[in-house]
């Protein structure tokens, strides 16, 4: 995989999200290594990209209470493993499940496999709530997609709290996840 800094040199080929995201990023004047690679849909896959870019993406959750009337995007450390009711009992939120994916794309424009903190922008009424595990704060950089599972990027986590999330208009909840068996 070929390390680029910034955004493709043309748009041919991209999808018109996936370019709406570099133009956000770029607006906002946050730099970002991207690469390229086949559709990512798993953890597993996005291994070789990690690898590239030298970070560990983030895996991300969309999930909804019972009666979907309330949407959280969960960021976590992808080797951690994921309990409901531990994030329930923090969130005060009974009853989590995933999300599915035509909430994905009413909400974020995001289908399954490509959802990445970067679908914020498209959520302008801020219907989804976002929460970010301590351990990925931790980390100097967050690996993401760009709305699309084709290409990831590296981003300084310090850019994505104090830059891009406020632009977006959503604030986040830090929760602590142990995520052991």
């Amino acid at each position: 995989m070929t390390l680029y800094s910034g955004r493709p040199g043309t748009a041919e080929g991209r999808l018109e999200k996936e370019i709406r995201t570099y133009d956000y990023l770029d607006e906002l004047k946050i730099p970002y290594e991207r690469v390229d690679h086949e559709a990512a849909e798993t953890m597993e896959a996005c291994k070789a990209a990690d690898d590239s870019l030298g970070v560990e993406m983030c895996k991300n959750l969309m999930l909804c209470n019972r009666q979907k009337t309330a949407f959280y995007m969960l960021l976590m450390p992808g080797d951690k493993k994921f309990k409901t009711k531990e994030l329930s009992a923090q969130i005060n939120s009974a009853r989590l499940s995933f999300a599915d994916g035509e909430d994905m794309v009413k909400y974020l424009d995001i289908i399954p496999g490509s959802l990445s903190i970067m679908g914020l922008i498209n959520d302008k009424n801020n219907d989804v709530k976002l929460l970010i595990d301590e351990d990925v704060l931790k980390a100097e950089y967050i690996g993401c997609h760009p709305c699309v599972n084709t290409s990831s990027l590296k981003i300084l986590t310090s850019d994505i709290v104090e830059k891009f999330i406020p632009s977006t208009g959503h604030d986040f909840t830090t929760v602590h996840l142990v995520g052991e068996d």
